[in-house]
């Protein structure tokens, strides 16, 4: 089996990078247990739209942009559920007999492609798309909602009660770009669509409750190391304990104080900063 071309020598080849911006990037990977093409990424040192052009070449593959603002069918959408397409960065493109054409962000990934076709009978053809072109289709055709590029400093705020989402969004409006939602499904397609650097979500909601938009999120690969801050009306310790157990970043209680709230969020902002940069420590 031929060996496949490394990441690094094709941009060198391109002329996208030098040898030497190879070998410090690859150093900063290795020594925090990063892959080498997420660290260019996060670095700015490569565009999405190379990136999938150099793993194209790598894996074969063609590649794939900008396809969201297309048509496609319900047959189509329906061989793969929204969910499934967002965990895996992936998208439906074409079906013609029994070839399926999938936009992927990693071809790495084969057991999800495995899974498809085994469970459809289907010949999977990839193509390689980056991981903004697949969540915008992802968000528009399955999700029915516009996907945003990330502003720089937002914050989510997920709370039921119309009053004290008001007050909250005052509190934060003049240092953040501030996202709202009344309930946890709505949060979580906030989430699928802002890409959000903090999230306060309330305990207590319709439809989806603060324990299960926490779960619903670790589902969601680009979404893992958003700090989340748990708003509750109960104050006791047990309740407090609960919640850093389950993996939220902090814990406010009500009634929530102005200075607190800010205080919190720019902790959470201070750490979701140094979770997008920690390579370079």
């Amino acid at each position: 089996m031929e060996q496949r071309k490394k990441l690094g020598e094709i941009f060198v080849e391109q002329n996208i990078l030098s040898l030497k911006t190879v070998e410090r990037v690859l150093s900063i990977a290795n020594r925090n247990g990063r892959r080498f093409g997420e660290v260019l990424g996060e670095m700015e040192l490569i565009t999405p739209e190379e990136y999938a052009g150099a793993l194209a070449i790598q894996y074969n593959c063609r590649t794939v942009f900008n396809f969201a603002r297309h048509s496609f069918s319900r047959q189509l959408l329906d061989i793969i559920t929204g969910e499934v397409a967002l965990e895996n960065c992936i998208f439906p493109l074409k079906l013609d007999e029994k070839r399926l054409a999938l936009a992927m962000a990693d071809p790495a990934m084969t057991r999800i492609v495995e899974n498809i076709a085994a469970n459809n009978n289907l010949t999977i053809i990839p193509f390689i798309a980056p991981r903004k072109d697949i969540n915008a289709a992802v968000c528009k055709h399955y999700f029915a909602i516009d996907f945003v590029e990330p502003a720089q400093k937002s914050v989510l705020i997920i709370e039921d009660d119309k009053l004290i989402l008001t007050m909250l969004t005052n509190f934060l409006s003049s240092g953040y770009h501030v996202y709202t939602a009344m309930d946890g499904l709505q949060g979580y397609k906030e989430v699928i669509s802002k890409k959000p650097h903090v999230i306060l979500t309330d305990k207590e909601m319709p439809k989806l409750d603060g324990y299960g938009f926490l779960d619903a999120l670790k589902n969601i690969p680009e979404a893992k190391h958003i700090p989340v801050i748990l708003i509750s009306g109960t104050t006791n310790a047990d309740v407090e304990a609960e919640a850093f157990a389950k993996g939220f970043f902090d814990f406010i209680s009500k009634p929530v104080k102005e200075l607190t709230l800010l205080t919190r969020v720019n902790r959470a902002f201070d750490y979701s900063e140094k979770q997008r940069y920690l390579f370079n420590n």
